[in-house]
Order: structure tokens, then C-alpha cells, then sequence
């Protein structure tokens, strides 16, 4: 046979099946007609055999019919004159007495696509809604979708439409999802199908007849009826309950939707839900299909967002198995470092530990990315694999590991020490870009603590003409003016040469400029030049959260059951694409929702002592007054980042710091005014306790979470000043025009524990003095000293009111957490 790209295969074909011969022999015709489609399928246009296949499809052989059917409905758009001789054998087809038949020639005559053949296909339609056989009655449903695609801006039949609302009750479960896929199409512009209480109970009832993907449609079309009453409400879900546990995975994700999307407003219904759709996700984790396992565990961590510790006892089904894909490896770490507590962190930083020398670089930098998340918890154990690590000497792991541990001193500077130490001799290894750019940063923050922060310096600055990353040659500027600032006889050299290339050898405006900024800055002084690159840190005591606070189930249960899971990036962001920590910022965005709501009347009587919340006096806070009946929402959203919190926090502390006496005072002045005119407030109370609260920091946030408090940093429990630093939003719900929509609440609880130091100094007394102590003690009619727990907030926009009441919830825990350790 000739080769099949060429015409003589086309012209060969045609002699075929015009031969005679090869038509009276029902087989041979058969296999011609199964070569034109064979050859077909290969890519040679055989659109000039139109017509011989016209002739073909004139038989009652079905296999034959499928075969020409197939041809036709390819080249019909090309010879549109010709596929009008079709059109009567199709016809005569829907007549045929074999279902299948009918059925065959109901979709290749909606397959046509022609425009100019709709008028010969309405009438066999229309006929086939009626016809006794259920799989003629599914072709011709989906068939008027077809021919509304095939004319979007025709009118829409209302007989049709009807006589489809009228199959929605067919015995045959197909032909009951088809028609609501059809009417899906029809209505479109109409916003789709439309759900009564009588439709919506008949689908619900016939939900288990459907197969798996009737199921999903039916129940996705369902989340656009709302019950009439909390009973109907119940009812359905009921009948839902079931779909629940469904062992096949799309079930289980549409039905659970369906339960979010309906008990929106019931936030414990919807927790349920979650909790008992929890096996089906893990089921789903441990798929065959890699497709379906980074879909459950994209889902699962959004489940997290509202119940960070669902997964908890199940976290070695999160381990990963050393066939799995990396895309997969690296989601399945995201939700490890979600799950890490004080029981399972030993065992996670082992798996993780593991992970950080696999053979695809991408899983190995996300494994050590996901230890400096844990670490900002769990600093020493993390920081201590993170160390070890750097002694491999190999360039993927080391660029990870400096790139980490940068971002991990930002956020827990009591790190510095141990990583300073660390840095000596990592410049060999480091090659990339990222990893260069945060081992400059490290130097020149942390220069003074690095012995050999100049000389690795002066090798970057030698080489700064063969640089070919802007990042690099901009972090390079940067750390040799901080270090100069530290060690200027060492540094000052070589700042010179680099200023000068930046300035006048350098092609790029961005490095030019912003050496011409440092130039400009060094000449108004070294102690403006200090403002500006050494301003306020962290408290090097002080330690940031891991994980982020509960989100209401409404914030992501829209976004359940789509792709915006799959879309979504890393919880966070891997550092190696972030740059300088100090380069990010975060905005703030409107608050959404603000849930559970707290009755602070109710709150005020709980507490053991009404006296014990009291403002001190401070000329710039006015008296608190909260009506005991108003009620008043807590929330955590929008969260702060530790960045942003630091930010508001020292806004106004940095301009007391940096004024003399007379602006200081012009200061507080101005401050004073701009409270009065409801700009802002900040104020100081003591909440006395039998005992400071100074429990485990993941005790504290538990406590705190529970009335939608956020704790963001802290210091370790036995430290002394012990101080919390904490955020969180409220709504006062009162109806007045003066009183703000919500407010945001900056925290800060101190205990300095001068108390006790007292009382120790009394105990190194000889006993007769612990003994003459005691009586006068026992004689003293004045006021007892006792500890007590200092609360500074900052309020913005002011609303005393919701103040107070925050205050009243603040104090009612710290006395519950005081009376559990006393």
C-alpha cells in the first residue's frame, strides 16, 4: 500500500469503496471504511471521500453506522451542501425499532453542528423526550443543550424548558441529572436551573440511585436552595449525613460544600462536619491517584485554617513516601508544620531532618524551609538541626539553610548567637544569588558578632565586577555601610572602593542610586547614618507563635470543592524567592467577619475581684465606661504579622525615644489632642493575681484563642520581665453615630516580678528577723503588697466602651490561668 501521507492513499481509498464489488461484501466494505478512519486518525485529510461515505452510512449495520457517523460529523463543517444528504438517512434513523439506533443517529445528528440544520433537528428531538427508552430520552436531553450552544442568542423555548423541568422526575437517574446539566445550559443567563422545595427534596431523595459524578452535579446545583426552616434544614442534612462518609472522594468533597454553604450560620454544625468528614480526607491522602492525593491534602489544609489541631493524632499519615512526587512531598510538609505540638515535635524534626538531603534539590530546601517555620517555636532543637546541616557542604542545602536561618533570626533575634557562630565559612559553598543575598544581610546586621565579616566582605567587594545579580550588588551595599558602622577601621577601605564602582562604573540605576543614597547619607553624619540602618530591634528575649489563629469556617467554605485550594501558593512563602525579611511588608485588609460574640457583662461577673481591673492615671486616658447590656465581637481577622505588629507597636515609643524634653512634651500634647478627638488611645491598667500566669507559651495561646485573642510573641516561662506581646479586633454593637464600625487592640503584658524578688531578699534573713518580719506583717493594718500583672494597650480608632470590655475578658483569663498554677 502506498505511504499514507501522500494522495495516492486518498485516490486508492475512493476505488474502494466505489468498487462494487467491495460493497456487496458487507466485510470488506466494512474494513475499507474502518482504513478511511484509520487513516484519518493519523492526520491525512481525507475530506475529498465526503460523499462515498454518505453512501455508506445507508445500511443497518451499526458498527458500520458508528464508523461513518464519526467520519461525518469531522468534515461536516467543511462540506456543509453535502452533510444535508445525511440529514434523511438520520432521520429515518430515529424511526428505527433499536433504541440503540435511534440513539446513535439523535447524537450525531446534534454532532453536526451545522446552524443550517437546526430546523431538521428539533422535530427528532422534541420525539425523543418522549421515546419509551431511557437512553434515547438521555441523548435527546443533552441534544437541546447542543443546539442552545449552537445558537446562544435564539429565544428560548418554553415547551422545551417545561417538558425538561417535567423529566427532572424520570425513573431513570441519568436522565435526571442530564436534564439538569441541560437546563444548567439553557438558563444561563437566567442564573441556571431553578430549586423549589419539592425539586430540591425529589434530589435528594434519588441522590444514592446517581453515579459518582451525578451525584457531584446534583449536589453542587443543591447549594442554591436555602430551607424554609431550621426543621427542613435538619431534614436535609439528614439526608445527607450519609454522603458524608462516602468512600469515593468527589461525594464526600461536594456533600461537605453542601453542609458548609447550608449551616453557614451554625458554626458548631459546621465543625461537626468537619470532623466527621476527617477519615474520608485521610482515605483520600493515601490514594492511588496522585491527582486525588494533592487535592486532599490541598483541602486539608484549608480545613486547618479553622481547626488547627483536627489532624493532630494522625500526623505520620503525612509523612512522605520516598516514591511520592516532589509536588506532592512538599504540600505533605506544609501540613506537617501545621500539626507540630510539644508531643510530636521530636518525631516531626527527625522526618523533616530526613528529607533535607533527598535527591530533588526543590524537596530538600522545602523540607529545611519547613524546620525554620517550626523553629520560631521550637528554636533550639530546629536551630540545632539547621547548624548540623551546614557541615554537608553542599551548595543547594547550605543556600537553604543560610536563607532560613536569616529569616529566623528576624523573628526570634535570641537566635543570633548560635547562628553568628555558625556563619564562618559558609562563603565558599554558597554559589546562587539568594543564598549570597541572605549571607550578606546576616553580616551586616550581625557583623560585630562575625570575626570574619570583613574579610568575607572584601572577597564580594573585590569580585563586584564580575556580579551579575542586582540583588547581591544591593544587599552588598547595604551590609558594608551597616558594618562600617560597627567597625569602621576595618570596613572603611573597602566601603570606598565599592561606593566608588557603584557610582561611577556601575550600569544599573537602581545600584547607582542607591549607592549615591549611602554616599549623600554618610556625609550628613555617622550618627544620622545610624538612624536610618540601626534603628529599634526586636527584644532578643522575645519569641514569635507558630501558626496562625482559628478562622472562621465562613472566611474559605466558598472556596471548598474548587480549584482556589489547588491555585493557592505555600502557607507560606519559601524564603529563597522573599529576599531581605525586612524588605516584606504586610497590609492590612478590611475586617470580614467578626464572630463569637463575648458579652462582657457576663464576663465582669465572673471575676474574683471587681476592684482588680483599674486604670492607672495617666493624663492621656480618659475614664472607661462600658454599658453592662451592649454586646461586643472579638476576632482575628484580618491577622497581623509580628512585622506589622512591631510597626503599629513602636510608632509612637520611637519619638519619645529620638526628642529632648520640650518636643517630648509638644509630643505628648499633640497626642493628648488627637486622643480627644478619637484618633487613638493608649493606656496602662494592673490586673492583680494570686499568681502570674506565666504558663507554656502554646497554654497561653490556647487560652487566649478561645475568646479570639491572638498572642504573637512572648518570653520563656521562667524569665524575668515575662512579657506577652498580643492583638486582636473588636466591635462594640451600639447604634450610635460616634462609636467606630471596629477597632484594633495592641497588647503588652508585663510582670516584672519585683514582688518576689522582695520576698526573696526577706528569706535570706536570720530567723529571729524572719520571726520579729512575721509580727509586724501580722500587725500591719496597711494594704498587702501583690503581684499583679501590668497591661499596656493601644487602641485605634478610640471606642472606650469596647475598651473595657476587652479588658474584662483579658483579666478573666489571666485569673483563670493564675488560679490553675496556684
Amino acid at each position: 500500500m502506498p505511504y499514507l501521507g501522500s494522495e495516492e492513499t486518498v485516490r486508492e481509498l475512493r476505488r474502494a469503496l466505489s468498487n462494487p464489488n467491495v460493497q456487496s461484501d458487507h466485510l470488506r466494505y466494512r474494513n475499507t471504511i474502518l482504513k478511511v478512519i484509520r487513516v484519518m486518525s493519523q492526520g491525512v485529510d481525507v475530506s475529498g471521500l465526503f460523499s462515498e461515505m454518505v453512501k455508506a452510512c445507508a445500511t443497518v449495520d451499526v458498527v458500520q453506522k458508528k464508523l461513518v457517523y464519526v467520519f461525518l460529523c469531522s468534515y461536516a463543517s467543511l462540506n456543509p451542501e453535502l452533510s444535508l444528504l445525511v440529514i434523511n438517512t438520520l432521520r429515518k434513523d430515529c424511526q428505527d425499532p433499536n433504541p440503540m439506533v435511534r440513539s446513535l443517529a439523535l447524537r450525531n445528528m446534534t454532532n453536526l453542528r451545522l446552524p443550517s440544520l437546526v430546523e431538521y433537528v428539533q422535530q427528532p428531538l422534541t420525539a425523543g423526550l418522549r421515546d419509551r427508552a431511557a437512553c434515547v430520552r438521555r441523548v435527546a436531553v443533552l441534544g437541546w443543550a447542543k443546539l442552545h450552544n449552537l445558537q446562544p442568542n435564539s429565544d428560548i423555548d418554553a415547551a422545551v424548558v417545561n417538558e425538561l423541568y417535567s423529566l427532572l422526575r424520570d425513573p431513570d437517574p441519568v436522565v435526571m441529572v442530564n436534564c439538569l446539566r441541560a437546563l444548567e445550559e439553557i438558563l444561563k443567563e437566567e442564573g441556571g436551573v431553578a430549586i423549589n422545595k419539592a425539586i430540591a427534596h425529589h434530589l435528594l431523595n434519588r441522590l444514592k440511585e446517581c453515579d459518582v459524578w451525578g451525584q457531584c452535579d446534583v449536589l453542587r446545583i443543591l447549594q442554591r436552595y436555602r430551607p424554609q426552616s431550621e426543621d427542613e434544614l435538619f431534614d436535609i442534612l439528614s439526608l445527607l449525613d450519609p454522603s458524608l462518609l462516602s468512600p469515593h472522594a468527589p461525594v464526600m468533597a461536594a456533600t461537605l460544600s453542601l453542609f458548609l454553604n447550608l449551616c453557614s450560620g451554625l458554626p458548631a454544625v459546621s465543625l461537626s462536619a468537619l470532623e466527621r468528614a476527617r477519615g474520608p480526607l485521610l482515605a483520600a491522602c493515601g490514594s492511588a491517584s496522585r491527582e486525588t492525593k494533592f487535592t486532599a491534602l490541598c483541602h486539608i489544609q484549608l480545613l486547618l485554617r479553622s481547626l488547627p489541631g483536627m489532624m493532630g493524632a494522625h500526623y505520620k499519615r503525612f509523612f512522605c513516601g520516598y516514591a511520592e512526587p516532589a509536588y506532592i512531598k512538599q504540600r505533605k510538609m506544609q501540613v506537617l508544620v501545621e500539626l507540630v505540638n510539644d508531643e510530636n515535635v521530636a518525631l516531626v524534626l527527625d522526618e523533616l531532618r530526613g528529607y533535607c538531603t533527598d535527591v530533588n534539590t526543590d524537596t530538600a530546601q522545602a523540607a529545611i524551609s519547613a524546620i525554620g517555620r517550626i523553629g520560631r517555636s521550637y528554636s533550639d532543637r530546629c536551630l540545632e538541626i539547621l547548624i548540623g546541616l551546614l557541615g554537608l557542604k553542599q551548595e543547594h542545602i547550605t543556600s537553604a539553610v543560610v536563607q532560613t536561618v536569616r529569616d529566623l533570626v528576624w523573628v526570634c533575634p535570641q537566635c543570633s548567637d548560635a547562628v553568628c557562630l555558625a556563619l564562618e565559612g559558609c562563603e565558599e559553598t554558597l554559589q546562587d544569588s539568594q543564598g549570597r543575598q541572605a549571607l550578606l544581610w546576616l553580616l551586616g546586621v550581625y557583623g560585630e558578632r562575625v570575626s570574619s565579616a570583613p574579610y568575607v566582605l572584601e572577597a564580594f567587594i573585590d569580585s563586584v565586577r564580575s556580579e551579575v545579580s542586582l540583588g547581591v550588588k544591593m544587599e552588598l551595599l547595604t551590609a558594608a555601610v551597616r558594618l562600617f558602622l560597627c567597625r569602621p577601621a576595618e570596613t572603611q577601605d573597602m566601603l570606598g572602593r565599592l561606593l566608588h564602582f557603584c557610582i561611577e562604573e556601575e550600569t544599573d540605576m537602581c545600584v547607582r542610586d542607591q549607592a549615591l543614597l549611602y554616599y549623600r547619607l554618610l556625609h550628613c553624619g555617622i550618627e544620622e547614618t545610624r538612624k536610618v540602618l540601626q534603628g529599634r530591634r526586636s527584644d532578643p528575649s522575645l519569641g514569635v507563635l507558630i501558626g496562625r489563629p482559628a478562622e472562621p469556617v465562613s472566611q474559605w467554605a466558598r472556596s471548598f470543592n474548587t480549584l482556589e485550594p489547588l491555585t493557592q501558593g505555600a502557607t507560606e512563602t519559601d524564603s529563597a524567592s522573599l529576599g531581605s525579611p525586612e524588605h516584606l511588608t504586610s497590609d492590612l485588609k478590611p475586617i470580614t467577619d467578626l464572630s463569637d460574640p463575648l458579652n462582657p457583662s457576663q464576663t465582669e461577673q465572673t471575676l474574683t475581684n471587681p476592684e482588680s481591673v483599674s486604670p492607672c492615671p495617666e493624663p492621656s486616658a480618659q475614664p472607661l465606661a462600658c454599658s453592662p447590656g451592649a454586646p461586643l465581637s472579638l476576632s482575628l481577622a484580618p491577622a497581623l504579622s509580628p512585622e506589622e505588629f512591631e510597626r503599629l507597636w513602636l510608632r509612637r515609643l520611637g519619638a519619645h525615644a529620638e526628642q529632648g524634653a520640650e518636643e517630648e512634651e509638644e509630643q505628648e500634647q499633640e497626642e493628648e489632642q488627637e486622643e480627644e478627638e478619637g484618633d487613638c488611645l493608649c493606656v496602662e491598667e494592673r490586673v492583680h493575681c494570686p499568681a502570674p500566669p506565666r504558663c507554656s507559651p502554646q497554654g497561653l495561646q490556647a487560652a487566649l484563642q478561645l475568646v479570639n485573642i491572638q498572642t504573637l510573641a512572648f518570653t520563656p516561662p521562667h524569665t524575668l520581665p515575662w512579657r506577652v506581646y498580643l492583638y486582636t479586633h473588636t466591635r462594640h454593637n451600639t447604634h450610635s453615630a460616634t462609636t467606630p464600625e471596629a477597632t484594633l487592640i495592641l497588647g503588652e503584658l508585663l510582670y516584672t516580678g519585683e514582688a518576689e524578688g522582695k520576698r526573696a531578699g526577706r528569706g535570706m534573713t536570720d530567723g529571729g528577723e524572719e520571726e520579729e518580719q512575721a509580727r509586724c506583717d501580722a500587725t500591719d493594718d496597711g494594704p498587702r503588697e501583690e503581684e499583679g500583672v501590668r497591661v499596656t494597650l493601644k487602641q485605634q480608632p478610640r471606642d472606650d466602651e469596647a475598651l473595657k470590655g476587652f479588658l474584662s475578658v483579658l483579666a478573666t483569663v489571666l485569673h483563670t490561668l493564675s488560679s490553675e498554677r496556684a
